[in-house]
């Protein structure tokens, strides 16, 4: 009896903590386990105690009191046990439909991140980051700027599912932006009273994230909603927003490296001008377009006059800008469709797909006249020689065009700079008197 009474005390014990609610979910299973045991050790007291009078009359109303106690008890345990059973079975669920939600998302960010690896410029990334947005957070509407290459702005990329009627900003500077100041996401709700940046529209509440990789800042994303109330909304989009800015992140740095690379394998570092090899494959690419159609392509070198003297007279930092300036004088007076390139030291190159001999002789004129027009914003004599030639007037291949142009070239040098020479046209061709500069 003793040892039944023990048991009794601590199974009441458990019960009243259990009452109390000190159980752990964690332990629901020892729970229903502990009250299966209970129920079963309760039942079978329960019937030792019931025929126990028929073995020791006279001590009925004792034991039957006790029966009492024990079927309350079992009973009290098998309502607890259920109820701790459906418990058990709605957090349970809960948690799995949490953890199923979780996994969608993380795939979507997984199958994202596997999208950006192959996108080759931001309009590719911006396609990817648009159509996850849609399906993660399909209630916001959203945007993404870029640092331009100067990074004195931000323009914008591209927006997407954004209230009817709502237009935001082409460009934003970053000194008007908390989020890029702080290098943290930044919510702009005014109807809360949040302090917001100064290019924020009063129709829309908004959480802006700096998009942050290898410690410099690539841009920024938005995500916007015009209903009320949403500074919770957005404080709680928070977390995948970042998932979403530091995956776009890693994928606008590489496409920016891939740039920075192909800039530097195909530009010149000083004057930003196309480099020789890109201007040799141009070349042989746009003179075997000509041979095919029956048209003309001409090429015009450009020196500069006098280039080691002045670097001599006002130093080399003079000279790089000098060169810069023609460089710029060059590409602003040609077709988008002509080439400029620096051919070596301060030799310049340009080619001119589908123009002849006596228009690249003009054009080359036009040129002179920029570059000379660079004296009065330096304070020094400026100036540069030209020669000119073209397939198939002067020449048959790409490179019998290279040097028929750099002969012509050596001719404007000796016959006293700063004018325009043409190649002697092929036999069989009219005839063309090249243009002399007027030197005063």
């Amino acid at each position: 009896m003793s040892a039944i009474r023990e048991s009794l005390v601590r199974i009441m014990t458990i019960l009243k903590e259990f009452a109390n609610g000190k159980d752990d979910p964690g332990d629901g299973l020892n729970v229903l386990r502990l009250s299966f045991v209970s129920v079963v050790g309760a039942l079978l007291a329960a019937f030792v105690l019931i025929v126990r009078p028929f073995i020791w009359p006279g001590s009925s109303d004792e034991w039957h009191r006790t029966v009492a106690i024990l079927i309350a008890y079992a009973l009290c345990v098998i309502i607890a046990g259920l109820r701790t059973g459906n418990r058990i079975r709605a957090t349970q669920a809960l948690a799995h439909a949490s953890a199923g939600a979780e996994r969608v998302k993380t795939q979507e960010l997984f199958v994202m991140t596997d999208m950006l690896q192959s996108a080759d410029t931001n309009e590719d990334a911006l396609a990817v980051l648009r159509a996850t947005s849609l399906r993660l957070l399909p209630q916001f509407g959203a945007a993404l700027y870029v640092f331009n290459n100067s990074r004195d702005r931000l323009d914008l990329i591209g927006s997407w599912a954004l209230p009817e009627g709502i237009a935001l900003p082409q460009l934003l500077s970053p000194g008007n932006c908390w989020a890029l100041k702080r290098g943290k996401f930044h919510i702009n709700d005014a109807p809360s009273g949040t302090l917001c940046c100064s290019h924020h529209g009063a129709e829309l509440s908004t959480i802006e994230i700096p998009m942050l990789a290898r410690g410099a800042v690539y841009g920024l994303l938005m995500f916007a909603t015009d209903r009320e109330g949403a500074f919770d909304e957005l404080r709680n989009v928070q977390r995948l927003g970042r998932m979403l800015a530091d995956s776009m992140s890693l994928a606008l740095a590489n496409i920016a490296l891939r740039e920075q690379l192909r800039t530097q394998s195909l530009r010149d570092p000083l004057t930003g001008l196309y480099n020789r090899r890109y201007m040799e494959d141009s070349l042989e690419r746009y003179t075997s377009l000509a041979e095919r159609n029956g048209g003309s392509t001409a090429v015009i070198m450009v020196d500069m006059d006098h280039f080691k003297a002045l670097n001599d007279l006002h130093g080399h930092a003079k000279g790089d800008s000098v060169l810069r300036d023609a460089a710029a004088q060059l590409v602003g007076g040609v077709r988008p469709s002509d080439v400029v390139c620096r051919y070596g030291g301060e030799e310049l190159m340009v080619i001119l797909p589908d123009c002849g001999l006596e228009d690249a002789a003009a054009r080359a004129e036009v040129l002179r006249g920029r570059i000379e027009a660079l004296t009065a914003a330096h304070g020094t004599p400026i100036s540069a020689s030209f020669g000119v030639a073209s397939i198939p007037e002067s020449s048959t291949t790409h490179v019998d065009v290279v040097a028929m142009a750099d002969t012509a070239l050596y001719a404007a040098k000796q016959q006293g700079r700063n004018r325009v020479i043409c190649a002697e046209r092929r036999a069989g061709r009219e005839e063309f008197q090249p243009r002399l500069a007027v030197t005063g």
